[in-house]
């Protein structure tokens, strides 16, 4: 799944150890207005993770800071800039997402009605199913029963047994 990218908003990567917000600020401000600056911290070591963003004001201006800046020297390293993702938080359907994983349990609820539907419908006509099964059942049942009381009655009958045997002959 594609993710939208924000169009002021500028991954800066490939940051020298030296630099701080401040020259990174430095560095982009001949573009146009700055909103923000942020280089995120290594929680471990307290420095930066060799990447920052830096948000303008206008998506024309991120536009040219990132057509003049990526591959651009910045304390002898090369910079690497394109335009940001969101922001990905752990949650959501896929794993990932851009918001938090409370965000799907609306459908997570209403797939579950519908599974525990379903779950039900099938088992409504299973149970038909059985009932018929029985009512076929026993209608041959009936069936079979009818056809030994008709042979039964013309052995005990002498004269359909008779004819019976008059038909078998002509046959």
């Amino acid at each position: 799944m594609a993710q939208p990218v924000q169009k002021n908003t500028l991954y800066v990567g490939g940051l020298a150890e030296e630099v701080n917000e401040a020259i990174l600020h430095s560095a982009f401000i001949p573009f146009g207005d700055i909103k923000d600056v942020k280089t995120p911290l290594d929680q471990a070591t307290q420095k930066h993770r060799s990447f920052g963003f830096v948000t303008f004001l206008e998506k024309e201006d991120a536009a040219a800071a990132m057509d003049n800046m990526d591959g651009a020297e910045l304390y002898g390293k090369t910079l690497i800039v394109n335009y940001a993702h969101p922001e990905r938080i752990k949650g959501g359907e896929q794993g990932w997402a851009a918001q938090p994983i409370w965000a799907d349990a609306d459908t997570w609820f209403e797939r579950q009605q519908q599974e525990e539907e379903m779950l039900r419908l099938q088992a409504e006509n299973q149970a038909a199913m059985q009932v018929a099964e029985e009512l076929h059942r026993k209608k041959l049942a009936e069936d079979r029963e009818g056809e030994k009381e008709e042979e039964t009655e013309n052995k005990d009958d002498p004269m359909a047994a008779a004819e019976a045997e008059v038909l078998k002959q002509n046959n």
